[in-house]
């Protein structure tokens, strides 16, 4: 058994547990998101990918429908407003085994981009366009 399966292991043994609901941090979700991957490792980015783009399209096109039929954002419901959570739930599940794939942290992802759109802040550019401004 590998350091990683040890520590999925670990992390499961703790969530199983914990009474639900109980917050993770962003280290404790990547592995146990890693953990259900079903995704085969040759067409594991493109796969990734594809799925967080389909899930954000879904959160989207919940969005559109709720302008479309129930007059925009003063109309969302309780339900609406849990299924969007939900997608978003899913998009996040893509998004961190994306960022694992990648060797990256989440935590360390979630810092990086703060601290870039601080900086774009403080500099009055964060409104612009271009991903160097």
């Amino acid at each position: 058994m590998s350091y990683n399966d040890e520590l999925l292991d670990d992390a499961y043994q703790l969530f199983d547990s914990l009474q639900f609901p109980r917050n993770l941090t962003f280290y404790e979700y990547m592995l146990m998101a890693k953990g259900t991957n079903i995704y085969p490792k040759e067409a594991l980015l493109k796969n990734l990918a594809l799925g967080l783009a389909a899930e954000a399209g879904e959160v989207a096109n919940k969005v559109k429908k709720l302008d479309r039929d129930l007059g925009g954002e003063g109309g969302i419901t309780d339900e609406l407003m849990q299924e969007l959570l939900k997608e978003c739930g899913d998009a996040l599940w893509y998004l961190a085994v994306l960022i694992h794939a990648l060797h990256g942290d989440m935590g360390e992802v979630a810092a990086t981009n703060i601290w870039k759109l601080r900086d774009r802040q403080k500099r009055g550019v964060i409104g612009g366009s271009g991903d160097n401004r």
